[in-house]
């Protein structure tokens, strides 16, 4: 069984959610609370995350919230370095929550991919 990592922000209820479903369905879960700074992610596993995301593009790993407005960013169609460089810059813009199998990397929304991750005991986008 693969080991499951859930980035996970606790004061996100789509994060939560993801956690729940994981953990009714029986999987043990690594939690990493990304946005603690004692858990933030280094380069190395942002750029691992990034290389490994799967079922949506890798800017897509940046939050276009309130924060990424009052920054002026404009990551639609960026590289990997290029979301690397924001996201370490920035630990707080990385989308939520993330599962990361070992393998797969993928961004829990929409919610429905939540009940596949959940089913499959891995990262799936269906």
């Amino acid at each position: 069984m693969a080991t499951l990592t859930l980035m996970h922000n606790p004061n996100c209820p789509t994060s939560v959610h993801a956690l729940d479903a994981l953990q009714e369905a029986g999987h043990e879960v690594a939690v990493r609370k990304y946005l603690l700074v004692a858990e933030r992610l280094s380069e190395d596993e942002v750029r691992s995350l990034a290389e490994r995301v799967t079922g949506d593009p890798v800017d897509a790993l940046i939050r276009r919230d309130k924060r990424y407005k009052d920054l002026g960013l404009q990551a639609d169609g960026l590289g990997v370095d290029e979301v690397v460089a924001i996201l370490v810059e920035h630990p707080a813009l990385l989308q939520r929550p993330i599962l990361d199998d070992g393998t797969d990397v993928v961004i829990g929304r929409p919610r429905p991919r939540q009940a596949a991750w959940a089913a499959a005991g891995r990262a799936v986008t269906e």
